[in-house]
């Protein structure tokens, strides 16, 4: 049974929109392969960071409302980890449970 989630994830910041185009298209990749569906893709664009990561003072933010198999999360997870260009990330269920 498919449940809703959130996830909103940063990347490095691209030099043209086609490699954010790229970064996104490869997480939306993820989610299908693990079953799941992709509702809304919300770019919220270059903003300034709390503290640096990596050496990195900006990050451009994403955020994606997803439905998934609750068995599927850790493997997502997994890869947003292993990504290079992904500085952060969070996955929530949407529902607050």
């Amino acid at each position: 049974m498919k449940r809703d989630y959130e996830l909103t994830f940063v990347t490095r910041v691209q030099e043209d929109d086609e490699s954010l185009k790229a970064i996104v298209d490869r997480v939306r990749g993820w989610i299908d392969a693990g079953q799941g569906q992709v509702i809304k893709v919300d770019q919220w664009g270059r903003r300034r960071l709390a503290y640096p990561i990596d050496k990195q003072r900006e990050g451009v933010y994403v955020f994606m409302q997803v439905q998934l198999e609750p068995a599927s999360v850790k493997t997502i997870e997994r890869n947003l980890e292993l990504s290079e260009n992904i500085l952060r990330y969070l996955i929530v269920r949407a529902d607050g449970r």
